[in-house]
C-alpha cells in the first residue's frame, strides 16, 4: 500500500512537470527576474488570499466527487430523457450549471468521460463531437456567472472589490445569452428527435458516506463566505486542512497543484514586468480605451487566467476585464485552458476524429463568440447597463 502511494505521488509529480503551462509560467518568472532589481522584488506579488480559496475549492470538490453526488444528479436526471434532443440537451447542459459553483475545469473533468460513457451505451458514437463541444463552450461560458466559477473571477473579483449584485450585472446578460444559444444548438445537432434507448445496466456501487457529502456541502458554503469576504481566508484553510485530515488525508493529493504552480509564476512574472516602466508603458497604451478586445485577443494565445493576471496590473477597468477575460475562452483551444481537458478526454476514444473536432470546435466557438460580442453592445446601451468604469 505504501509502495501504491509513493507511485501515485511520483506519477502525479511527473505530470505537474511535464505541464506545458506551468513550464511557460515558470520559464516567464525566472527570466523576468534578471530584468529588474532584486531587491525590489516582494512576496506581495503573490496573491495568496487567492490561491488559498482555489486550494481549498479543489479540495472540497474533490471530497464531493469521491463520494459520487455529481454521478447521482447526473444519473437521476437521466432516468427522464426519452428522445435525442432532450439527451442532448441534458448532457449540455449539466456542465453549463455545475461550473457556476464547482468550476470550469471540474465540470468537464466529470460530465465528458460521463457523456462518453452514455453515448456509447446508447450506440450514438456520432454525437460524441457536437456533444462534447457544446458541453466545452457551456462549462466556459457558464462558469462566467459566478465568482467562483474559474480562476480568472475568482482573483478578478478579489482585487475589484465588487458586490455580488454588481459581479451578476456583469455577466449575467452573457449567461443568459449563452444558455440561449446552447438550447439553440440542439437543433444543429443531427438526428435529434429519435427516441435514445439508455443501457440501465448496474454499475459497480460506489461507497458514498451521506456524513461526508453534507460536511464537504458545509465547507463549500464556507468557501463561499470567504469570497464574499464574510469569513477570513486563513480561517477557512485551517478548516478545511483540519476537516480534510480527519475525513481522508488522501483528498491533499488531489488537488491541481500545478494551476496553484501556474499562478504563483503568472504572479512573479507579472509582479517584475510592472517594474519595466518601458514595457509597463507598452502595456498601458495597448490596453486604454481596448480592455474588453485586448483582453479577448491575448487570451486567444497565452489562455484567459494568465491573461488577467498580466492585464489586471495596468488597468484598473475590471469590469471589463472580467468580461474581456471570460469571453477569452472562446475561440482557439488553448483560450481556455479548461478546452483542453474535454479534446484529451474526446482524443482517448478508439478512432477518434481530430481533425473534425477541431473544425468543429473553432466553427461553433467563432459563432458563440460573435453572438456573445452582439450581447455585449446590446447590453451596453438597451437592456443590463454595465458599468464600464473601475470598481
Amino acid at each position: 500500500m505504501k509502495k501504491t502511494n509513493q507511485n501515485n505521488l511520483l506519477l502525479k509529480i511527473k505530470k505537474i512537470s511535464l505541464d506545458p503551462i506551468l513550464a511557460t509560467a515558470w520559464f516567464l518568472a525566472i527570466l523576468s527576474i534578471f530584468f529588474v532589481n532584486p531587491k525590489k522584488m516582494s512576496l506581495q506579488d503573490i496573491d495568496f488570499r487567492t490561491l488559498g480559496i482555489l486550494w481549498g475549492l479543489m479540495v472540497i470538490i474533490q471530497g464531493l466527487k469521491k463520494n459520487s453526488l455529481f454521478d447521482m444528479i447526473a444519473e437521476r436526471l437521466l432516468k427522464k430523457v426519452t428522445y435525442g434532443w432532450q439527451l442532448c440537451l441534458t448532457l449540455i447542459l449539466l456542465p453549463f450549471f455545475s461550473a457556476m459553483l464547482i468550476t470550469n475545469d471540474v465540470a468537464l473533468i466529470v460530465f465528458v468521460p460521463f457523456s462518453i460513457m452514455v453515448l456509447e451505451k446508447c450506440q450514438r458514437k456520432d454525437l460524441l463531437i457536437p456533444v462534447i463541444v457544446l458541453q466545452t463552450i457551456g462549462a466556459n461560458l457558464g462558469s462566467m456567472l459566478t465568482p467562483i466559477g474559474n480562476p480568472q473571477n475568482l482573483y478578478l473579483y478579489g482585487i475589484a472589490g465588487l458586490s455580488l449584485t454588481a459581479f451578476f450585472k456583469i455577466t449575467l446578460p452573457f449567461t443568459l445569452a449563452s444558455f440561449v444559444m446552447l438550447c439553440l444548438s440542439i437543433l444543429w445537432i443531427p438526428n435529434s428527435k429519435q427516441k435514445m434507448k439508455i443501457s440501465r445496466e448496474s454499475k459497480p456501487k460506489v461507497a458514498v458516506n451521506g456524513g461526508q457529502i453534507l460536511i464537504f456541502g458545509f465547507l463549500f458554503l464556507t468557501a463561499i463566505l470567504v469570497v464574499i469576504r464574510v469569513l477570513d481566508d486563513k480561517t477557512f484553510l485551517i478548516i478545511v486542512l483540519v476537516s480534510v485530515l480527519i475525513i481522508d488525508k488522501k483528498l491533499l493529493l488531489k488537488g491541481d497543484y500545478a494551476l496553484l504552480m501556474t499562478f504563483t509564476g503568472f504572479f512573479i512574472f507579472v509582479g517584475n514586468i510592472g517594474r519595466m516602466e518601458d514595457v509597463s508603458t507598452l502595456i498601458e497604451k495597448m490596453l486604454y480605451h481596448r480592455e474588453v478586445f485586448t483582453a479577448l485577443g491575448i487570451s486567444q494565445i497565452i489562455s484567459n487566467v494568465p491573461t488577467a493576471l498580466l492585464l489586471s496590473k495596468f488597468t484598473n477597468q475590471y469590469c471589463d476585464l472580467i468580461i474581456g477575460v471570460n469571453l477569452g475562452g472562446l475561440g482557439t483551444l488553448i483560450a481556455s485552458m479548461a478546452s483542453i481537458i474535454s479534446y484529451k478526454a474526446y482524443t482517448n476514444i478508439e478512432n477518434a476524429n481530430r481533425k473534425k473536432y477541431l473544425l468543429t470546435f473553432t466553427l461553433l466557438n467563432i459563432i458563440f463568440l460573435l453572438g456573445q460580442l452582439g450581447i455585449l453592445y446590446l447590453s451596453s446601451y438597451l437592456f443590463f447597463p454595465i458599468p464600464f468604469t473601475s470598481a
